[in-house]
């Protein structure tokens, strides 16, 4: 039943799913990444600002590149009959794991403006800690509240088609 009220039933309401995620953790990770890379500074955190549309492209174009890439791992690693909470945990790891390694390298390019080997031989350095910061906010704010959408959407829609049907 929490799959069927907390996830996307078609591709309009995967839209609104990817785009709830996409904005809250653009609009949390960037500047805290971009923040520990060169300090917790106003002007670090306006600079980030500006970036975090070119930014919240991108991550639209991975999570759609990364998508079935992610749903093959979380299936290799659960079973059909697992619990709601594992598929969901399972899935943000497989989901972040990607979009961090890629983001790692891509996520300086945009930021600097230019694309350097840098993000590339530093990447072992640095990936550890976004993927945390990223595991986090997928894990605890943004999976939880786009669910939490989806919850009170279904809600509503079953609430008008029930009365509908009265």
């Amino acid at each position: 039943m929490e799959f069927y009220m907390k996830l996307p039933r078609n591709k309009k309401e995967f839209t609104l799913f990817m785009m709830v995620i996409s904005i809250i953790s653009v609009n949390i990770i960037a500047p805290l990444i971009s923040c520990f890379e060169v300090g917790f500074r106003m002007d670090v955190w306006e600079e980030a600002l500006k970036i975090i549309p070119f930014i919240w492209v991108t991550v639209i174009a991975l999570v759609l590149i990364t998508y079935k890439p992610a749903g093959w791992m979380t299936g290799k690693i659960i079973e059909k009959d697992d619990s709601f909470a594992a598929h969901m945990v399972v899935n943000i790891l497989c989901n972040v794991l990607l979009m961090s390694i890629f983001l790692t390298v891509i996520g300086p390019w945009i930021g600097n403006r230019q694309v350097s080997m840098e993000p590339m031989v530093l990447f072992f350095y640095k990936w550890p800690r976004n993927f945390a910061i990223s595991l986090a906010v997928e894990a605890l704010i943004a999976q939880p509240i786009a669910r939490l959408v989806m919850l009170k959407l279904h809600q509503l829609k079953d609430r008008r088609l029930e009365v509908d049907n009265s």
